[in-house]
């Protein structure tokens, strides 16, 4: 696991690998994009029609940056990452999903209060540290709360 076996090449090892950690590699691979698209979103919200210096407006472009994001995360793990089952509702891992990723919002913005707001620490450092945070509370959610399969196909798959 991880290493590099006899007789095996460089590109049957990245095979390998990358069967063996698929779903990691593509939470990080789709996690990339969505945060270029949320940043895309927020940037061509607040140079076009919102006013960055605008709190209200600021809020506004944040908020609707995130929605695409949380929109975009949610099809591309449904399909791509987690390979969910299609049978099961749609609409009930929305939700969950939603309720996960303002969860994670929670979690994210606790952090920043007490590290910042309360300790007065670095914020540029704080942020780096919430998102790891974040990332892993988000996969981890997706897998065994939105996304989770039954034990009976855990077993069909192995």
């Amino acid at each position: 696991m991880g290493i590099r076996k006899k007789n095996e090449t460089i590109v049957e090892m990245g095979i390998r690998l990358y069967k063996e950690y698929e779903e990691v590699i593509l939470y990080l691979v789709f996690g990339v994009l969505n945060t270029v698209l949320s940043l895309g979103v927020y940037y061509a919200l607040t140079f076009t029609i919102l006013n960055a210096n605008n709190a209200f407006q600021l809020q506004v472009a944040n908020i609707i940056s995130w929605i695409v994001g949380v929109l975009f995360a949610f099809f591309t793990n449904r399909k791509y990452v987690f390979k969910a089952n299609k049978k099961e509702s749609q609409f009930k891992q929305f939700f969950n999903f939603c309720i996960s990723r303002i969860s994670t919002l929670i979690v994210d913005m606790t952090i920043m209060l007490v590290a910042v707001t309360i300790f007065g620490l670095n914020d540029k450092i704080f942020k780096i540290i919430a998102q790891i945070v974040v990332i892993i509370l988000n996969y981890l959610l997706s897998k065994f709360f939105v996304f989770k399969k039954s034990a009976k196909k855990e077993e069909e798959k192995n």
